[in-house]
């Protein structure tokens, strides 16, 4: 039996299917937004911390398996660079026989702490087993190495504020002027004055870097088919003059040539 309904029976009808798509389109747009908040959450949950690696990386290194131990400690450091994380990390690189990246790690764990002995024995051990000569460094270089490098901006500011607080802080609160303000003062204008040299030592510090293959090239020309100057040991290390393209003019203790971006690391670097 066929029914028929008047117009405004089909009118109302309408209106209520109407209804229902757009509770229907509702409910999905809900669904795909919770769907995909769940989604970045789960992803954030199970994101791979820094300590999650250094414990993988150690029990890697533990059980001998350098190559796994290396992978995790290069992750965890760019994720968190820290002084312990490099030095195992350089310990990993050495024990896979690659010299040139375990004296980087080293010599980045010292950037970073070099009040750590460990790295400091490394690097004096592998120089001497690997016949490396060590970075000349400026005077101003070697000021910059007396602390870690996140040291000096403190350092510079906290002084500077110690100059202007004893200077001008017993003017605004009408005090007299004490000796100890003026010894104050002084104090904070020499460490200012010390911190400035030491700034540009972590700047031409970080054009310091260490050649990571064995046997690498140093070019004539910043070409491939250019001629060599003579073949570079890993861990030698290097100072960048300038760029081009692919390749880096380094001067080293031999020579001023050319070499590969790829087969030269920076201590400033990510590792």
């Amino acid at each position: 039996m066929i029914e028929y309904c008047s117009r405004d029976q089909r009118t109302e009808a309408t209106v209520v299917e109407r209804s229902a798509a757009q509770r229907g389109r509702l409910l999905r747009s809900l669904f795909v937004v919770s769907f995909g908040v769940l989604l970045v959450s789960a992803s954030s949950g199970f994101a791979i911390s820094p300590e999650a690696l250094f414990r993988a990386g150690t029990e890697a290194y533990h059980a001998a398996d350098y190559s796994s131990a290396a992978a995790a400690f290069r992750q965890a450091a760019s994720l968190q660079p820290a002084s312990g994380t490099l030095l195992n990390l350089g310990n990993a690189e050495w024990q896979r026989g690659r010299t040139g990246s375990a004296i980087l790690a080293w010599e980045q764990a010292l950037a970073l702490d070099p009040f750590n002995e460990s790295a400091r024995g490394n690097l004096r051990f592998a120089r001497k087993t690997a016949q490396l000569e060590t970075p000349e460094l400026t005077w101003y270089e070697a000021v910059a190495s007396w602390l870690p490098l996140t040291w000096w901006p403190w350092l510079s500011g906290v002084s500077l504020w110690l100059v202007v607080g004893a200077g001008l802080l017993p003017g605004i609160f009408r005090v007299r002027k004490a000796i100890w303000h003026q010894a104050l003062a002084a104090l904070g204008l020499a460490v200012l004055l010390l911190s400035l040299p030491a700034h540009l030592g972590l700047y031409t510090r970080s054009r310091i870097g260490f050649v990571l293959v064995k046997d690498t090239p140093l070019r004539l020309t910043p070409t491939s088919d250019a001629q060599y100057l003579t073949r570079l040991s890993a861990g030698e290390p290097g100072r960048v003059q300038r760029t081009h393209g692919r390749y880096l003019l380094i001067r080293t203790n031999r020579a001023l040539g050319w070499i590969e971006r790829d087969h030269f690391g920076g201590t400033s670097a990510e590792p």
